[in-house]
């Protein structure tokens, strides 16, 4: 059986097998990728962990190079999709469904580049990882691959979706935590001269951040330029009044909060899931110290930390990608920072460069009709196919 080659035709296969993190379970999504490489002649080991978390890797030991991409999608959530999210429409000119920018796409252009390349009777020397549990941190995902040593440092594209003239080179840094308060009950009807409000400890910690947002932190000299050109990206493609804020200074989302028994009665306690994105110049360090001294007595646990990191923008790997950017778009490639996460926060403390750089509709990721455009697909496989080539000689 010809296996296909059309990233549009992979990516919409694996859209339809669901991987939604949570649950977390990339079984079924990491057997069609191995059966894959299989009959491209390309040899490959799963690392499998709890909850059907499996991701599969394929070491090439002389490549010095890594494309790697994550196999787990964010759930469906709530919202009228127009379309079957699991359905793998392909509608004028944009592929739909759930994890089809995020990043099935990109690693549907990776399958492509490599099956295009053996088709031509060229042995693609490059390694590959796709991995599972990067929704929810990565520390079953690649932080397992890294840990098991199969792939040693070296040059790595993480196929994320970005912006077509604009690969990643460092993003901000990523504090998530769990704080729990307490406080003292007494009657509603006497509060605030009697009883300590567990409700209002974390609002007060709230207002504490709404002022530690108001700091800029200037970035290094080496990603000025970059930080610049990312806020003009940011902005054309969020509509974000004052981009610059986002990438600068420490931004905050109290996303989940719970506390209290009853309207009169002083609350004795109450639960904050909180995720702050940290600023080049600044560190989880330091933020984190500020909080728990702000919020004494309250437990503060880390989910998930990470501090900022980037790759310098005179690596070879990002002249090189951005020669081939150039030749498919035509257009003057500009590296930018992210003001998200990925899996690259576990990859660059491990001693890889890494850029990342994918196909995807930036506005749609995590929504609903999730999209990529089709063309993004083949432009992406082409671009890979020619950064495979020059790392071949």
């Amino acid at each position: 059986m010809a296996l296909p080659t059309d990233p549009a035709r992979i990516c919409a296969d694996l859209v339809r097998i669901r991987s939604e993190n949570p649950p977390g379970d990339t079984t079924e999504v990491a057997t069609y990728i191995r059966e894959h490489l299989d009959a491209l002649g390309i040899g490959s080991r799963v690392i499998r962990k709890p909850g059907g978390r499996e991701s599969l890797v394929s070491p090439d030991p002389v490549a010095g190079l890594l494309f790697c991409g994550h196999l787990d999608v964010v759930p469906v959530g709530e919202g009228e999709w127009s379309v079957d999210p699991f359905g793998g429409e392909i509608r004028d000119g944009m592929l739909y469904g759930r994890g089809a920018s995020d990043m099935k796409g990109g690693c549907a252009a990776i399958l492509s580049a490599v099956g295009t390349l053996v088709e031509a009777g060229r042995e693609p020397r490059v390694s590959l990882a796709f991995v599972a549990d990067e929704e929810t941190g990565g520390k079953l995902g690649i932080r397992a691959v890294l840990d098991a040593g199969l792939i040693p440092p070296g040059d790595c594209l993480v196929a994320e979706p970005t912006p077509p003239l604009h690969p990643l080179i460092g993003q901000k840094g990523l504090l998530r935590l769990a704080i729990r308060f307490r406080g003292r009950p007494g009657h509603g009807s006497l509060y605030p001269r009697v009883g300590v409000s567990a409700v209002m400890e974390a609002l007060s910690l709230l207002g504490h951040l709404k002022k530690a947002h108001d700091k800029v932190y200037p970035p290094p000299a080496v990603l000025r330029e970059s930080v610049e050109v990312s806020a003009e990206v940011l902005g054309g493609i969020f509509g974000i009044p004052d981009p610059g804020a986002v990438l600068q200074r420490i931004t905050y989302n109290p996303g989940r909060i719970e506390g209290g028994e009853k309207a009169n009665v002083v609350a004795a306690r109450c639960s904050l899931e909180l995720e702050l994105r940290i600023p080049f110049g600044a560190s989880t360090g330091r933020v984190l110290a500020s909080l728990r001294a702000r919020a004494k007595g309250a437990e503060v646990e880390v989910l998930s930390r990470s501090e900022p990191n980037f790759t310098s923008p005179d690596v070879p790997l990002i002249g090189i990608l951005s020669r081939e950017i150039r030749r498919v778009h035509g257009g003057e490639p500009r590296p930018i920072v992210q003001w998200a996460a990925s899996d690259a926060k576990h990859l660059r403390p491990a001693g890889f460069r890494v850029v990342e750089y994918g196909p995807g509709d930036l506005t749609t990721l995590h929504a609903v009709d999730e999209r990529v455009p089709v063309r993004a697909l083949e432009q992406a496989a082409e671009v890979y196919r020619g950064v495979i080539s020059v790392y071949q000689g």
